[in-house]
């Protein structure tokens, strides 16, 4: 399986400390040595670095460990390739243009007996995973639903969106991080969690190596920072799991949205 992390902040942040926690899981303290990706928001421009080796190892991840790019809306994605061979095109986060938008989108898991149900035209897949063509697929459903304009009220495509990753679900594992720049969706299948960071800050510590950070010297009173990461990132926090079928909306840091998918008894 692959590892997600994902923020959303009211304020232009940095995401250094938990990326370098992430970072390690890519070869040191986890398998995920197959790519690695991120993407940063900036207004309605995106930037996204991507490479197709371990990010313990990749020359990219450690300019991302050390420069601090500051954005209110990051996706990243450490991956173990199960579908597509290693290459630079099944390399995550994904991006497509919808409504004018930047989507970008990531997913943990695997699925079955998908390429049927996924039938897309307008939106094709570069390479040759399952999560790619199920993005594909996502927006083909969303312009249908939609249409060409984009709508004035985005919570209701949300909420379609996960009406959709719910159908996915039924596949198979998928964990899922989606955003278009101002709202930053995720949606559980197995493994999700999160943490929201706002004064008083204290001081975290990362799992995976050892670095400590006291936020209370990197922040603001008013800041508002959520970090979403597919296990936990720190040890000396309290981070909110994630159900199977849950799925939560943020925007600048809060939630404005979310619900649950009760599996049916067997």
């Amino acid at each position: 399986m692959c590892e997600l992390l994902a923020m959303s902040a009211n304020v232009p942040t940095d995401i250094v400390f938990s990326f370098t926690g992430l970072a390690e899981r890519g070869g040191v303290t986890g398998p995920h040595v197959d790519g690695w990706g991120i993407t940063f928001y900036e207004g309605k421009g995106s930037r996204t670095f991507k490479d197709a080796c371990p990010s313990s190892e990749s020359h990219i991840a450690r300019l991302i460990k050390s420069y601090p790019i500051k954005s209110e809306t990051v996706i990243s994605h450490i991956r173990q390739a199960n579908r597509g061979c290693v290459a630079l095109e099944n390399t995550h986060p994904f991006d497509r243009e919808l409504w004018g938008l930047n989507w970008t989108y990531a997913h943990n898991g695997q699925l079955s007996d998908y390429k049927d149900k996924f039938a897309v035209r307008r939106f094709r897949p570069v390479g040759d995973t399952d999560s790619e063509l199920a993005f594909c697929w996502i927006l083909e459903k969303l312009v249908a639903r939609f249409g060409d304009e984009r709508p004035k009220d985005m919570l209701p495509v949300f909420a379609y969106v996960a009406e959709l990753a719910e159908e996915i679900r039924v596949l198979g594992v998928f964990n899922m991080i989606l955003s278009e720049g101002n709202y930053l969706m995720s949606f559980c299948s197995n493994n999700l969690s999160h943490i929201t960071r706002r004064a008083p800050f204290g001081k975290a510590k990362l799992i995976d190596t050892d670095v400590v950070i006291d936020f209370d010297k990197e922040t603001t009173p008013k800041d508002v920072v959520t970090v979403i990461a597919t296990r936990p990132l720190t040890d000396n926090e309290a981070w909110n799991i994630m159900q199977p079928g849950q799925w939560q909306l943020f925007c600048k840091g809060e939630v404005v949205g979310g619900g649950a998918f009760v599996a049916a008894p067997e």
